[in-house]
C-alpha cells in the first residue's frame, strides 16, 4: 500500500527537545519506519524549514518530502496556518505525478486541513490523528494559548469530514464527543514504543548507588509539571531528581525556563538533589531509563505521553498524573501509581511510598515491561493502522492480515 503522511510542523528528521519538536516527531518517524518494514511504501510530507536539505530524504525505509510552503526557515507551529493552502496545492501536484497514494494520514489539525484539501483534488481517503486538541490546550493555558483563533472549530469540522479519526486514548474520545465528532468516526489505536531499543536488558547511565533516582523526561515547558516535581522533592528525602530535556544545542544556561527551575530548586532547598541533564539523543535514552528507580511524569495535561511508555518498556515503574493518555498506558496499582495533576504533596507522597517499598516497585517494573511489550510495540500498532488504511481505501485484508490486526 502507498501511504502518504502529512506532518506539517513535526518532521521525523528533527532533533527532539525544541518547543515544537517532541512526541509527534518521534511518533511519525517510528510509525513510518514500522509500516515500511511491513512492506508498505511510505512518504512523509513536512514543511521545508531549512533551505539546506534535499527535496527528498530517504531514512529507515521511507521518504521525507520537504514541501515548499512559506519561508524556508523555522517558524512557530502556531504561525503556519497561512501556508497550509500552498502546502496542499504543492502536495496535490506531487500526487498527480508519478506517486499517487492509496491513503493519506494527517498528523495534527493543520496537517488535516492540508490533507483534506489535497486529497479532495486527487480522490484519496484521509485518516487524521490530532495528537493534541485545541479545546484541551485552551482549558489549561487560557490566555497563554497562542493557537490560531479558529483552531477548535477547524478541529470539529475535520472530525466530521475525514474518513477516519484515529484517537490515541479514551480521554481523547470523550473530548471529541463533547466537540460533536461522531463516535462512529473514531478508531482507537495508541502510539507505540520501540521494544527492541527500549527494553530492560542493557547498560545504564552511571549514578550514585546510595541515592535513589527519580527520572523525568520531556521538553522544558511549564505544562510538563517540572515545578511540581521540584516542590514534591522535599517529601522524598535522599532521592535525586534528574530532568532530561532541553534545547537541542545543549545550552541550558541560556534557557530561561531551565534557570527558573534551578532557582526553584534553591528555594525548596533541594538544589543539591536536582540535576538538569539537558537534551539526550534518542539512542541513549534507554540508558537513562534503566538508571532510575521510577519515572515521574507530572504533566498538567498530556494528549498521549511517550516517555512513560518508553520507561515501562525498560522495566521502570511510573508515578504520573491522571491525565490524557497516562490513564490508558499506566495501570494504577499495577504498573505504577496515578495522582491528581498539579498536586505536589500527592506527588511527593506517591514517590516516597514507591521508593520505600522494594517488593512493590519490582512488581510494578515487571508488569510495566510486560504491558509495553505486548500492547504497545510499533509492529502491533503499525499492523492495526494498516488495517484502518485498508478499510478506508476500500481494500480487503487477507485472512492472515486480518488475524494479525486483532491479535
Amino acid at each position: 500500500m502507498r501511504i502518504a503522511m502529512i506532518s506539517e510542523h513535526a518532521s521525523p528528521l528533527s532533533a527532539l527537545g525544541g518547543v515544537d519538536a517532541g512526541g509527534q516527531n518521534a511518533h511519525v518517524a517510528a510509525l513510518a519506519a514500522a509500516l515500511a518494514e511491513q512492506g508498505h511504501e511510505v512518504r512523509v510530507y513536512t514543511r521545508r524549514d531549512d533551505p539546506a536539505p534535499p527535496p527528498v530524504v530517504e531514512v529507515h525505509g521511507f521518504e521525507v518530502v520537504h514541501v515548499p510552503a512559506g519561508p524556508a526557515m523555522t517558524l512557530a507551529k502556531d504561525d503556519l496556518l497561512p501556508y497550509m493552502g500552498d502546502f496542499a496545492e504543492w502536495t496535490a501536484a506531487d500526487w498527480r505525478g508519478t506517486w499517487a497514494p492509496d491513503v493519506v494520514h494527517a498528523h495534527f489539525w493543520m496537517s488535516g486541513l492540508a490533507a483534506v484539501t489535497a486529497a479532495r483534488a486527487c480522490d484519496v481517503p484521509v485518516v487524521l490523528t490530532y495528537h493534541a486538541l485545541g479545546s484541551v490546550k485552551r482549558r489549561h493555558q487560557g490566555a497563554a494559548d497562542t493557537s490560531p483563533a479558529h483552531r477548535i472549530s477547524y478541529e470539529r469540522q475535520l472530525g466530521r469530514v475525514v474518513d477516519r479519526v484515529v484517537v490515541q486514548c479514551q480521554d481523547e474520545i470523550r473530548e471529541l464527543l463533547l466537540m460533536g465528532v461522531p463516535r462512529t468516526q473514531m478508531t482507537l489505536v495508541p502510539s507505540g514504543v520501540d521494544t527492541a531499543l527500549f527494553c530492560p536488558e542493557g547498560p545504564a547511565e552511571p549514578r550514585d548507588p546510595q541515592r535513589p533516582r527519580i527520572l523525568t523526561v520531556g521538553r522544558l515547558v511549564p505544562r510538563k509539571g517540572y515545578e511540581d516535581l521540584i516542590c514534591a522533592l522535599p517529601s522524598v528525602p535522599g532521592a535525586e531528581l534528574v530532568i532530561v530535556g532541553g534545547p537541542p544545542d545543549g545550552r541550558l544556561d541560556d534557557d530561561p525556563y531551565a534557570r527558573r527551575l534551578r532557582a526553584l530548586a534553591g528555594q525548596c532547598r533541594v538544589a543539591d538533589r536536582v540535576r538538569l541533564a539537558g537534551a539526550v539523543a534518542a539512542a541513549d535514552m534507554p540508558r537513562w531509563y534503566r538508571s532510575a528507580e521510577v519515572l515521574a511524569a507530572a504533566p498538567w495535561y498530556e494528549p498521549f505521553g511517550l516517555t512513560p511508555l518508553e520507561a515501562m518498556a525498560c522495566g521502570v515503574p511510573v508515578v504520573g498524573t491522571a491525565v490524557g493518555g497516562l490513564t490508558d498506558t499506566v495501570v494504577d496499582g499495577v504498573t505504577g501509581d496515578l495522582v491528581p495533576p498539579r498536586e505536589p504533596r500527592e506527588l511527593g507522597l506517591a514517590l516516597r511510598r514507591l521508593l520505600g517499598d522494594e517488593v512493590r516497585r519490582i512488581s510494578y517494573a515487571a508488569a510495566a515491561a510486560d504491558r509495553a511489550a505486548h500492547s504497545y510495540s510499533w509492529r502491533r500498532v503499525a499492523t492495526r493502522l494498516a488495517a484502518v488504511y485498508a478499510s478506508v481505501a476500500g481494500r480487503h485484508l487477507t485472512s492472515t492480515e486480518s488475524r494479525e490486526a486483532v491479535v
